[in-house]
């Protein structure tokens, strides 16, 4: 997923920059093991869901806590995609959107979340487009993300990112660092 640039991080200002920075360092400093709890947590405060975060990276897996806080994500995700209003041209975007709502769900479930997070990057995406239209295509999405908000611009800059997790031969972040990244993404959108 790279539709919308993120890969500028001159679009970060300065009050983000090592936050961002230290869950995914610029390209030039590539490649890195992946990330770490530690920026996880960090991303997630500068976010501003720092304490659910850390109440949902807690729980032990397959627990009703856990699918509970999934359900969450996923109505607030559907009504987030529902209430955003398009043009009727973009209402099969939307539907479509929505239809792989579950079986990025499955991924998570499963605990695939090499693969969650690369299908999250593209809902991400999708997700974007029904919010800006094509404002989300253009090389300073980021940057017009920012000036919105900085917690948005941060979240845009971060689903931008996702896509540099992906396994290409190199060093593959753990299970647990990606789920923490991932984490990151629907702390945020069940809160949104």
């Amino acid at each position: 997923m790279n539709r919308y640039p993120a890969n500028n991080n001159s679009a970060i200002p300065g009050e983000y920059r090592v936050v961002a920075e230290s869950l995914f360092p610029p390209e030039s400093f590539l490649p890195v093991p992946g990330p770490e709890l530690k920026a996880a947590g960090a991303f997630a405060n500068a976010l501003g869901i720092g304490s659910e975060y850390r109440r949902v990276l807690a729980l032990e897996r397959n627990t009703s806590e856990l699918h509970a806080f999934l359900g969450h994500f996923q109505n607030n995700l559907d009504l987030l995609i529902q209430k955003t209003w398009v043009e009727k041209a973009d209402e099969t975007r939307k539907e479509k959107l929505q239809d792989e709502i579950p079986p990025f769900m499955a991924l998570i479930e499963q605990g695939n979340f090499q693969q969650a997070l690369e299908e999250f990057g593209k809902v991400l995406e999708e997700l974007a487009y029904l919010f800006f239209g094509a404002q989300s295509a253009k090389d300073d999405f980021t940057e017009y993300a920012f000036r919105i908000d900085g917690q948005i611009g941060l979240f845009w800059w971060y689903g931008g990112k996702l896509a540099s997790l992906k396994n290409q031969g190199g060093d593959v972040p753990s299970g647990e660092a990606l789920w923490a990244v991932l984490l990151i993404g629907l702390c945020y959108l069940t809160n949104f």
